[in-house]
């Protein structure tokens, strides 16, 4: 079921419990750190364009989606959004065991296997900007990212990426400390380009109701 909208993105899907979506390039998830609710609401978010949408028009409308998970605002691709706090919080409550996520990522060099595991202790550093690994027991929380390669190109290899955790910036942290930074990913050493080659390719939910994946078109060339 695809609903047509006027969002500048497409809707996947959409039911009476969640609504997920191919969220573009550059667009927030949701808001930064901002003072007030009249600032939050105005900043063009996919979690704002969404709340907009599920009223319909109408302001005194309480109708509005929650957060289930992030996608980084360089990254496009499968996002979720639940349609109230109670579907919300089932999800996020057991995500890791209730999804199975899916990545496509164009990454500098060729790795040297066909196929492996990063697995570390990722901590935010104290201004939040940047996430890095630390050894066990510095205030880490343990994430793994299985990874199999796909092809390789001109100096680059295109790889399917799937997440066992959901860390800030996990992906990018991973293949950048093993010396294969995201093109595009400036953040974490990656060569400049016209976008961020890390794209959410597909989400399959566990839940019998929703037996088919949630997939979306790979955002570049």
């Amino acid at each position: 079921m695809r609903p047509k909208s006027r969002l500048p993105f497409e809707i996947l899907f959409e039911d009476d419990d969640i609504v997920v979506i191919d969220k573009p390039v550059g667009l927030l998830t949701t808001h930064t750190k901002v003072w007030g609710r009249a600032a939050r609401e105005a900043q063009v978010t996919a979690e704002n364009l969404l709340n907009d949408y599920v009223r319909k028009g109408q302001l005194k409308s309480r109708k509005r989606v929650w957060l289930v998970h992030r996608l980084d605002r360089e990254t496009s691709g499968v996002m979720m959004f639940a349609k109230s706090e109670a579907v919300s919080a089932f999800f996020r409550g057991d995500w890791n065991r209730l999804t199975e996520k899916t990545y496509l990522a164009r990454v500098a060099g060729e790795l040297a296997e066909d196929e492996g595991v990063f697995e570390s202790w990722l901590r935010e550093d104290a201004d939040g900007y940047k996430v890095r690994s630390v050894p066990e027991g510095r205030g880490g929380r343990l994430a793994k990212t299985s990874w199999k390669k796909l092809s390789v190109e001109r100096g680059t290899t295109l790889v399917e990426v799937k997440l066992h955790s959901g860390r800030k910036n996990q992906i990018r942290v991973h293949f950048s400390e093993a010396g294969h930074p995201v093109i595009g990913d400036e953040k974490y050493g990656g060569e400049k380009a016209s976008r961020m080659y890390l794209h959410a390719l597909e989400l399959k939910l566990g839940v019998p109701r929703y037996p088919e994946p949630f997939r979306a078109e790979i955002g570049w060339k």
